[in-house]
């Protein structure tokens, strides 16, 4: 809602406030105001010219030689070169001296020869914004109105000096999309009365119902609609001060009629329509639902296709309009009409904002509707209305109001005591502070001698129901600076992060430091993605469907990261990135139930996804492309930090959607025993082609086993006093061995002299055979209090290779 400084001032004296102090004022007071914006780009020394004479130049096709009259001594001689510019026009003049936006200053100039002691403006050159100027004053020079004072400033002339407060309100406070619910703001907050448009109607002694009628058939969705009936307009521009009011609100105007109807909206809030009343059979307004196969030509000219829960104002048989988002093309005011037909009706919300989204238009009147409108304004609204028709349109208004009401309007009856107040805000106010708090914000109540406030609520502020939306309404005028502030009693708790919080935010941490990219996604998907990696959730498990979905794309709940991570990995592809590092921590969502009647199982998972390369290619090195063990490192790094690098186990698994010979699980040596918590690997060529994508490594596991188990004490050992003894080992065994188990059996046989084992080497080839391949081992001994002999590690090594030779039968590589 952009709200005129200038504008607002006819209904609420602001003396001692300029716009930063309204806005700052307001802020305090709950209505954040984003942006103070100044309609005076730099504008001074112009002011309204009479063009006297225009010839055309004598050296130049394309320009003009003007004498004009600005209000002084001296006729001025202007070279202009806009198209449009006439004898007898009223424009704006930049007199030497003056200065425009852009810094730019007007000075004394000879253009071809001829002398030249100013400009003639263009919108654009005083800094207006085009779009919103009618259409036939967007190019050339801007043409004032006949009647405008000359030599009178610009800047009061189209209202530049002014300021534009834009207010950026919450859902609740649909009042303030008013001029009147801000003034009435701002009177609450200043103690200032408010000052109400005339809304006063001369009628004819021609009676509305005679021409008029109005019935309402889906009374569920209109509560109140009333008409009345102006006859006799000419369409025309709106006079300048009420276009320079709706430009600054950010409106087009467009002509009188409709002008009036879009300034009552700003006005009231209130959304008005005008028809052509000769367009309306009989003039019969019937308000209901639209038929199956129904289509209204709106304004905009398109075809709308009308579904069974749209409304629509109809002449009985035909769609009139979409109501509460856009009239017809069968009713339109043109040029050509004389008679009016003036609406304005209370419409349910929820069915506008339906309607709006369904056929793709929100305008300013679906915005109110949808946030809900004052029902004691639709008549006001009427009447202001009607009555700057027949002032500015020549129109004259029939006699009285043709409605229907299918909801009587009620305010709001809320009672709170003295002492809830104070409890709640911890403030000690008086009965008098209060009494004064709800007579500024002109709430009519009632003292009870226990203390009890009973309010009675207008229907303005149709956000206020219960007691402690009063106290809120207490709070904001006694001033939130001025509550006092109170310490917690009891025995304080210091805040910290649970364990659980800390890992993950230690895990984000490292993994953004390896230079990945965290992602956060939706945890409502397509049913369909729910059935990819599946493997870790359980063959028992069930995704989890929403009950109303926003749209099919999101109505499951995620059973798996992944699937996110591979679509914004497909997202960059598509936009030339090919290179993604990217990680997820985030939650999952199963089910064992068909039919769910209990909460489903939330578990905490991370999930990382690597494809294309991992650094550019340079003059010096080639771009290397991401592998399988660019993703086990990951998380090898991750569970050392965390402590539980021993209690992980890496197995050959084929899990669906997943490589079946680049793939393992993650098994975790839990309490329990042994658990899969996860897999790591390459996709299967099927989904990486599915996702148009390259070699592509993807890792999730579980979260919940790890929380237990992590430590993040460090433990410090003294450096080695005694020296160590290397032997190197090459075995030949079947191709199927893991290597995996090599290192756990030599481990597990060596004991606590083995301080490392590491593998060095595998070799395939065709000396070997085609079952065969070489698995080379360093393997490390040491004794922490002496050192060893040759004879006790050539002893143990034996062992070593005996026990290799006995489980895998293996064979010593010569």
């Amino acid at each position: 809602m952009n709200v005129s400084y200038k504008w607002l001032s006819q209904y609420i004296e602001l003396n001692g406030y300029n716009g930063e102090q309204l806005a700052e004022l307001m802020t305090s007071g709950g209505i954040e105001i984003d942006v103070v914006e100044s309609r005076n780009k730099g504008v001074t020394g112009v002011v309204v010219g009479h063009v006297l004479t225009r010839e055309k130049h004598p050296d130049a096709d394309k320009l003009s030689v003007c004498t004009l009259d600005v209000g002084g001594p001296e006729v001025l001689q202007i070279v202009c070169g806009a198209k449009n510019v006439a004898a007898g026009q009223l424009v704006p003049v930049a007199t030497v001296g003056a200065v425009l936006p852009g810094d730019f200053a007007i000075k004394k100039a000879k253009l071809r020869g001829v002398e030249s002691q100013g400009m003639i403006c263009s919108a654009k050159e005083l800094g207006l914004n085009e779009k919103l100027l009618p259409k036939e004053q967007q190019e050339g020079i801007l043409v004032l109105p006949e009647g405008t004072k000359i030599g009178a400033s610009i800047l009061d002339v189209l209202g530049i000096d002014d300021e534009v407060l834009e207010l950026d309100l919450t859902p609740n406070r649909s009042d303030c999309l008013s001029m009147l619910g801000v003034a009435y703001e701002v009177g609450a907050l200043t103690g200032r009365s408010v000052q109400l448009p005339d809304t006063t109607v001369s009628d004819s002694s021609e009676q509305t119902s005679a021409r008029v009628s109005v019935r309402i058939d889906a009374k569920e969705q209109c509560a109140h609609y009333a008409a009345r009936y102006i006859q006799g307009v000419v369409i025309g521009p709106s006079p300048l001060w009420m276009q320079n009011r709706l430009m600054a609100a950010g409106i087009r105007p467009i002509s009188n009629v409709v002008d009036i109807t879009n300034y009552v909206l700003l006005e009231y809030g209130q959304p008005l329509h005008a028809f052509d009343a000769d367009q309306i059979k009989d003039g019969r307004i019937v308000v209901r639902l639209a038929n199956e196969g129904e289509v209204l030509k709106t304004l905009d000219g398109q075809d709308r296709k009308l579904e069974p829960h749209m409304l629509v104002i109809t002449d009985g048989k035909e769609p009139l309009a979409l109501a509460g988002v856009m009239g017809g093309a069968n009713s339109e005011v043109t040029a050509s009409t004389v008679n009016i037909l003036l609406e304005s009706a209370r419409f349910d919300g929820g069915t506008i904002r339906k309607t709006s989204r369904q056929v793709g238009l929100r305008s300013e009147s679906s915005v109110r509707f949808e946030k809900g409108v004052d029902p004691a304004r639709v008549i006001p609204a009427l009447d202001r209305a009607a009555s700057l028709m027949a002032q500015y349109a020549g129109g004259q208004v029939l006699d009285g109001i043709v409605q229907e009401i299918a909801e009587p309007i009620g305010n709001a009856v809320v009672s709170v005591s003295i002492d809830k107040i104070n409890r709640y805000l911890g403030t000690s106010l008086s009965k008098l502070e209060l009494e004064t708090i709800f007579g500024r914000l002109q709430f009519p109540f009632q003292l009870s001698d226990d203390g009890v406030f009973t309010v009675e609520v207008p229907s303005r502020r149709g956000d206020i129901t219960r007691d402690v939306d009063l106290i809120e309404e207490a709070a904001r005028l006694f001033g939130y600076d001025n509550i006092p502030t109170t310490a917690i009693e009891g025995a304080a708790t210091p805040g910290a992060l649970t364990k659980p919080q800390a890992i993950r935010r230690e895990l984000r941490k490292r993994l953004t430091d390896a230079g990945l990219h965290e992602v956060i996604s939706y945890s409502f998907t397509h049913p369909d993605r729910t059935k990819l990696f599946t493997s870790l959730a359980g063959a028992e498990t069930l995704p989890v469907r929403l009950a109303l979905p926003m749209s099919e794309d999101r109505s499951a709940l995620r059973t798996s990261l992944l699937p996110q991570l591979l679509e914004t990995a497909a997202y960059n592809r598509n936009r030339k990135n090919d290179d993604a590092a990217i990680f997820e921590i985030g939650s999952v969502f199963h089910t064992d139930e068909a039919v769910l009647t209990r909460l489903p199982h939330e578990k905490h998972r991370l999930a990382v996804l690597l494809t294309g390369s991992r650094g550019r290619a340079e003059w010096n090195r080639k771009a290397e492309a991401y592998d399988f063990y660019d993703l086990k490192g990951i998380l090898e790094t991750l569970t050392e930090v965390l402590g539980v690098n021993g209690a992980i186990t890496y197995e050959a698994a084929q899990p669906e959607h997943m490589h079946p010979g680049r793939t393992a699980a993650v098994v975790f040596q839990g309490e329990r025993g042994p658990v899969t918590i996860g897999y790591l690997g390459q996709l299967h060529p099927a989904v990486q082609i599915e996702h148009d994508l390259g070699d592509t490594y993807v890792l999730e596991i579980e979260l919940a086993p790890i929380y237990d188990a992590a430590d993040f004490e460090i433990v410090y050992k003294s450096l080695p006093r005694y020296p160590a003894m290397e032997r190197d080992i090459a075995v030949v065994l079947g191709r199927e061995v893991e290597a995996g188990k090599l290192l756990t059996a030599v481990t597990k046989t060596a004991g606590e002299l083995l301080e490392s084992v590491r593998i060095f080497d595998i070799y395939t080839g065709e000396k070997l055979g085609a079952d065969k391949k070489s698995v080379a081992l360093s393997l490390v001994y040491r004794h922490a209090e002496r050192t060893l002999t040759d004879e006790e590690v050539t002893e143990l090594h034996g062992k070593v290779v005996a026990e290799l030779e006995q489980s895998f039968a293996a064979e010593l590589r010569k």
